[in-house]
């Protein structure tokens, strides 16, 4: 909203800053809750290959096993609990989108009202012009000056 306001209009343009305010907060909250989902879904992928690519060696000692049990265990919890992070990161990732999608809405139909009311008045303009314009040709045609 860099264009001059009308006098009229400044109260909604006052409206329109905040909401642009309003909507840019929320897309940068978007994007970075959808960053920090990115990265707990790319965490997750990664636990989860540890343990899918995990050895099974054919013989082995008693220490070796119980290290590489203990181990796969830990990444289990691990995985389980960054499988819980992703879940809550979705929700807060559709709360951030839906609330940004309502400021963008808002935003748009304050932007909405004010091209409405330039629109009326550049169309008040024109008919007083072509009103005036429309008088000064009788006034000439009156005249005898045709």
């Amino acid at each position: 909203m860099s264009r001059r306001v009308h006098r009229e209009d400044r109260g909604l343009a006052a409206v329109a800053r905040i909401r642009e305010v309003r909507e840019t907060d929320s897309r940068i909250g978007l994007q970075r809750v959808l960053a920090e989902e990115a990265a707990l879904v790319g965490r997750l992928a990664s636990l989860e290959s540890t343990i899918a690519s995990a050895p099974v060696p054919a013989t082995t000692t008693v220490s070796a096993l119980v290290a590489a049990r203990t181990h796969l265990a830990h990444a289990g919890i691990l995985v389980g609990e960054t499988r819980d992070r992703v879940a809550t990161a979705e929700v807060v990732t559709a709360d951030a989108r839906a609330r940004w999608g309502s400021d963008r809405a808002r935003l748009a139909a304050v932007e909405h009202l004010l091209e409405r009311r330039a629109a009326r008045r550049r169309t008040e303009a024109e008919r007083r012009a072509a009103r005036d314009a429309d008088d000064l040709a009788a006034q000439r045609w009156a005249r005898g000056e045709r």
